[in-house]
Order: C-alpha cells, then structure tokens, then sequence
C-alpha cells in the first residue's frame, strides 16, 4: 500500500510498485497531499468509464500503463503509456478504460488563487 505524505520531507517511491488492478472499477492511492498539490495513482480495470465531471483545480494526467480514451472539453484524446494532458480547471472531461489502465493524476492550484 502506498503511503501518503502531507510534510515537505524528501521520499522516492517506485511506481510501479504500485500498480494493483480491481477486478472492476477504480483504485486510486494518494501519494502526496500537500496545500496546493495533491498526487494520486489511478488503476482503471479494463472497461471502467468515469463519468463527465469537472474540477475545480488545474489537473495534469501522465499515463504510466495500459489503453483508454480521455474526452476533453469534447475532444479525445487517446491514452496510452507516455501520454501528458493538462487540464485547466472546470474543464469537462470523462474517462474510458479500454485495458486496464494506470495514470498519475496530479491536482494543483492556481498560484493566482487566493
């Protein structure tokens, strides 16, 4: 299980490490929760969709693993391993998991946002 750290004190985790798949569904592990950043490792099993939905902080996504489809501001975009995509917040975006499929979501805030 990953542990989650809330301090500024220095840590290395492998990733892949992990990675552990449901059987259906979404895992997601926050790794770093921090004022304005907040790191979190989804795994999608194959098939899982989320729903459109939006957010209220800037959001960056970096596929680690698998196949999907991100539908951004109704765009898709392919996910695949390698992939980046930024979002700005209140973007409208849903998700499709076309194999099982692992990204780093990372939410952070505007630094122009009181």
């Amino acid at each position: 299980m990953a542990s989650t750290t809330t301090n500024q004190s220095s840590f290395v985790m492998h990733l892949r490490e992990q990675i552990e798949y449901p059987q259906a569904g979404v895992l997601s592990k926050v790794l770093i929760k921090a004022h304005s950043c907040q790191q979190t490792l989804f795994c999608l099993a194959a098939g899982t969709e989320i729903a459109e939905h939006t957010s209220t902080r800037n959001a960056t996504v970096m596929v680690l693993e698998g196949k999907g489809t991100l539908t951004l501001e109704r765009q898709e975009v392919p996910l695949e391993m390698g992939v980046f995509v930024f979002m700005p917040a209140n973007a409208p975006h849903a998700l499709q998991a076309e194999e099982n499929l692992t990204f780093l979501l990372t939410l952070s805030t505007n630094p122009q946002d009181p």
